[in-house]
């Protein structure tokens, strides 16, 4: 014969309702209620519109650059480092110089030349007119670019070495500066944020990478970076691929920012069986997810398994997923990336029957261990 004492059903009773009350993030995500913004169809449609923006925004991008690529020759800037020869005069034979602050290089018999505007081409021109006119008769005169330091392109994020990179000539591309920076990690995301150059604006790679600590440059600085622009998404996973590498090999230019965001992880948390923080793996959908995590467990509503999305901003969404419906196809799934989470919330009826499982299982596990007589 079973037998308990009243304080071990006292503690038993508690032991039922804390089970009805105060399960895995039983309710909403704690802190600020984030605005629900649909289902996951929503969820798909502002991709899909996202995507597409991206696109026209490459696509025109990519006309234009590849319009200037032909006639495009960068001008020499500041810090640039001339090489300069002269066949036949001793004084400019092999002649190393850096172009100063304030966009002059001086050289004998030449004098002060203001380089705003020039290219390596019209600046031998500018060299050779000055010498003809005063002091040798059709000189021939070599001129070679050892350092770009005015045409720079920032590469930071899942790449094998950040940082600053020079662009030799027009032919480099965005793929070129990337190899430049050692290549994508392996466990950099299947997309890559692009910051285009404004024309007017060729100091803005070096001006974010100053600003920048160090040891930010290898992790994901876009929080920093992306509060108050809007980068272009060229998509790398296996659906948009084929359509998007023709961008990587688009014409890159001095300011240019290219960010490649680490892989990152999905955070599931409540009615699930192993709730924790996963990996974003080529592919992950929020029924993928569900299963990586375990499954759901009894209380939860599969039909009001929320996702909360961040934007580049810092705005949170919230898409409610049925996943009966996403397995039957009535609902789109949706592909997961970094940040996003999934909080799986529980079902009122559920619940209450899961209280009362865990009641009696509670009341056969006292009473199997403490036999004692009801006073």
């Amino acid at each position: 014969m079973v037998c308990i004492t009243r304080w071990s059903l006292v503690a038993v009773l508690m032991v039922f309702l804390a089970a009805c009350s105060a399960g895995p993030n039983n309710n909403k995500s704690a802190g600020t209620a984030v605005p629900v913004a649909g289902d996951t169809t929503a969820a798909v449609g502002m991709e899909k519109a996202k995507q597409s923006d991206d696109t026209q925004r490459l696509a025109a991008l990519w006309e234009k650059r590849m319009q200037q690529r032909a006639a495009n020759d960068y001008p020499i800037g500041p810090g640039d480092v001339l090489e300069i020869n002269v066949a036949g005069v001793e004084e400019m034979k092999n002649i190393s110089e850096r172009v100063t602050g304030d966009e002059t290089v001086s050289l004998p018999f030449v004098g002060i030349i203001n380089t705003r505007g020039f290219t390596d081409k019209t600046l031998r021109s500018e060299i050779r007119r000055r010498l003809e006119t005063n002091y040798v008769r059709n000189p021939q005169v070599s001129l070679f670019v050892k350092e770009f330091r005015s045409r720079q392109v920032a590469v930071i994020g899942a790449v094998q070495k950040p940082g600053l990179y020079n662009l030799a000539s027009s032919a480099d591309t965005v793929m070129s500066m990337i190899s430049q920076a050692g290549g994508m990690r392996t466990d950099a995301a299947e997309h890559i944020l692009f910051l285009p150059a404004e024309p007017a604006a060729p100091d803005k790679a070096k001006e974010v990478i100053s600003a920048m600590p160090v040891q930010l440059l290898s992790q994901d600085p876009s929080p920093l970076i992306l509060k108050n622009v809007d980068p272009i998404v060229i998509n790398l996973d296996s659906v948009n691929r084929s359509g998007n590498q023709r961008y990587l090999n688009m014409p890159a230019l001095p300011g240019d920012i290219v960010m490649v965001p680490g892989g990152g992880e999905v955070l599931i948390q409540g009615w699930v069986e192993k709730p924790g923080a996963y990996k974003i793996t080529s592919g992950l959908t929020i029924l993928g997810a569900m299963a990586a995590a375990g499954g759901t467990s009894y209380p939860a509503d599969t039909a009001s398994v929320e996702l909360i999305r961040t934007n580049p901003k810092g705005h949170k969404s919230t898409f409610v997923a049925d996943l009966d419906a996403i397995k039957s196809g009535a609902q789109p799934d949706v592909p997961l990336r970094e940040g996003d989470v999934i909080n799986v919330v529980s079902y009122g009826p559920k619940l209450f029957a899961y209280g009362f499982y865990r009641f009696f299982t509670s009341v056969f596990n006292v009473g199997a261990s403490a036999n004692i007589p009801i006073r």
